[in-house]
C-alpha cells in the first residue's frame, strides 16, 4: 500500500528528549522539510550529512546550537523528506525548537504518525511497524531481540511465504472449477490434498511461533491458583525475590488479585496471586474467588499450587480452561512428606514436586516458566501481537473448512471462497488488507515522535 508523499502536510515532534545532560531530537517529515532545512541552516543542506547549525527563532534570537541532518525522499524512514534537528536535551530548548519548525509550516504529529507514514509509503509493512512500538516498550532483553527480528521482517517473510502457498492452492482449485463438464474430477487430484496438508502444517508451525512471540513481547501471564493456605502467596514472594504478598496461617488472607512483574534471565513474566478457591459466605472473599476464576481465563499459564493430600481433588479447578492455556501442577510442601523434588508430564500438564519453604524444586519451576515464555526459541524468534494470533487462528478455521468441503462435497466454489477468506485474514497481519479503523487503533498506541 503506497501513497504519494506530496499529498501529506508536514509534521513535527520531539522524537527524543533524554534530559538536559543528553541529546534531544526534533523530527520533521513532509514536503516542507527541505525549505525548513535551508532556513535553519542558512544554506542548502547536503543529503545524509551532519551539519553544525545555529538554530534561531523568527526574530533571529539563538535557540540552540546542534546538528542538522536532511534525508530526501524516498530514502528516509517515512519515505518523505525528513529533517532531524539534534540539540541539547533540555525540554525548554526542544519546545522552542519545535515551536520554530511549526512557525515554518509544520504541525504537531499525532502518536505514531511517522511510522504510519512509513507504512503508507511502503517503507514498512504493518507487522514491522508494530514491531517498532514493541521494541520501544520491550520489558526484557528477549522481548527486545524478538521485536528487532520482526522489524527486520522475519515474521513478515513467513507470513508472505504462507500467503504465496495459499494463492497457489487457490489458483489450482479455481482452475479445476473451470472444467465442470470433464469426466475427470480435478478436485480429487492428490496434488490439491497434498498442498492443503502442507499449508495447514506450515500454518500450525507459524501459529506456535506467533504465540511464543506474543509471550516474548507481552510477558508470560501466570495465574497462581489453589485452595487457601496452599502456599500461593509464598510462591509469589519466592519467584519475585521479595515479600510482595502477605503470608499468614489465616485462610482467606489474599482477597484480591496481586500482580507482580518479574524478569527471569531476560524473560518477562507477569505473576498473579489469586484468592484461595473455596466456597465462602464472606462477600468480600467471594468476590476475590470470582476474580481468581476470571484471572484463569486471561492467563497463558495456570499454576495450581496444591499438596499431595489435596492434589486429586484440586485438579477440578483446571477444568474448563480456554484452549491453549498451559497447566502446571505444583505439589508443594514436600518437606512435610519427606518426598523428593522431581517433575513429570502427563494428562496435558506439567507436574512438579517442590517446597516453597525450603526452595527445593523451585529451580525446575522457574525453568519451566522460562521455557513457556519463549526462552530457547532460537535466534529466529520474533515478536507478535495477539491480533496476529487471532488472524492466524481465523486462517486455520478457514483451511479446516476447506479440507472438509473438498473431502465431503467436492464443492470447488465453496473451497475457493474459504481460501479467499483465509487469504484476507492472513493479509491483515502485514496490512495487505487493512481497514482504516484498525490502522487508527494500532498507531494511536505509539508514542509521539515515532
Amino acid at each position: 500500500m503506497t501513497t504519494d508523499a506530496s499529498h501529506h502536510d508536514t509534521i513535527a515532534a520531539i522524537a527524543s528528549a533524554p534530559g538536559a545532560a543528553g541529546v534531544g531530537v526534533v523530527r520533521v517529515s513532509g514536503p516542507r522539510a527541505p525549505a525548513m532545512a535551508r532556513v535553519l541552516l542558512g544554506s542548502e543542506p547536503s543529503p545524509r550529512q551532519a551539519h553544525f547549525a545555529a538554530f534561531r527563532d523568527a526574530k533571529g534570537e539563538l535557540i540552540d546550537r546542534g546538528l542538522l541532518l536532511y534525508f530526501p525522499a524516498p530514502a528516509s524512514y517515512t519515505g518523505e523528506h525528513v529533517l532531524e534537528l539534534q540539540g541539547h536535551g533540555n525540554p525548554v530548548l526542544l519546545d522552542a525548537l519545535l515551536h520554530r519548525v511549526c512557525e515554518l509550516g509544520a504541525r504537531l504529529a499525532r502518536p505514531g504518525e511517522f511510522t504510519e507514514r512509513a507504512f503508507l509509503n511502503g517503507k514498512l509493512d504493518l507487522a514491522q511497524a508494530e514491531a517498532v512500538a514493541d521494541l520501544i516498550a520491550a520489558r526484557s532483553q528477549a522481548g527486545a531481540r524478538a521485536a528487532l527480528k520482526s522489524m527486520e521482517g522475519v515474521f513478515s517473510r513467513k507470513v508472505d511465504a504462507l500467503l504465496q502457498a495459499m494463492i497457489a492452492l487457490r489458483v489450482h482449485i479455481e482452475a479445476a472449477i473451470d472444467f465442470p463438464e470433464e469426466e475427470i474430477d480435478f478436485l480429487a487430484d492428490p496434488a490439491i490434498a497434498h498442498k492443503l496438508d502442507t499449508l495447514r502444517s506450515q500454518l500450525a508451525d507459524l501459529l506456535r511461533e506467533a504465540q511464543r512471540g506474543v509471550r516474548l513481547n507481552d510477558g508470560l501471564r501466570v495465574a497462581i491458583v489453589g485452595r487457601p493456605n496452599a502456599g500461593k502467596s509464598s510462591l509469589l514472594n519466592a519467584l519475585a525475590g521479595s515479600e510482595r504478598a502477605i503470608v499468614t496461617d489465616i485462610a482467606g488472607t489474599t482477597r484480591d488479585v496481586l500482580r507482580e512483574s518479574i524478569t527471569l534471565d531476560g524473560i518477562a513474566l507477569e505473576l498473579a496471586d489469586t484468592a484461595g478457591l473455596r466456597d465462602t459466605h464472606d462477600p468480600v472473599e467471594r468476590e476475590g474467588v470470582r476474580r481468581a476464576h476470571n484471572e484463569r481465563e486471561r492467563a497463558d499459564v495456570v499454576l495450581l499450587v496444591t499438596d499431595a493430600y489435596h492434589a486429586n481433588a484440586d485438579l477440578a479447578w483446571l477444568n474448563d480452561l480456554p484452549s491453549g492455556v498451559e497447566r502446571i501442577i505444583a505439589i508443594n510442601k514436600i518437606d512435610l512428606d519427606d518426598a523428593k523434588a522431581h517433575t513429570e508430564e502427563h494428562d496435558g500438564a506439567r507436574w512438579l514436586w517442590l517446597s516453597v519453604k525450603t526452595g527445593e524444586g523451585l529451580e525446575s519451576l522457574t525453568h519451566q516458566l522460562k521455557q513457556l515464555a519463549g526462552a530457547g526459541s532460537g535466534e529466529g524468534a520474533f515478536s507478535a501481537r495477539r491480533r496476529h494470533v487471532f488472524a492466524l487462528e481465523q486462517v486455520s478455521e478457514h483451511l479446516d473448512r476447506t479440507a472438509y468441503v473438498l473431502a465431503d462435497t467436492h464443492a470447488g466454489e465453496l473451497a475457493a471462497e474459504e481460501l479467499r477468506q483465509a487469504q484476507h485474514a492472513l493479509g491483515e497481519i502485514t496490512g495487505t488488507y487493512t481497514s482504516d479503523d484498525l490502522l487508527g487503533v494500532i498507531f494511536s498506541s505509539f508514542c509521539i515522535g515515532k
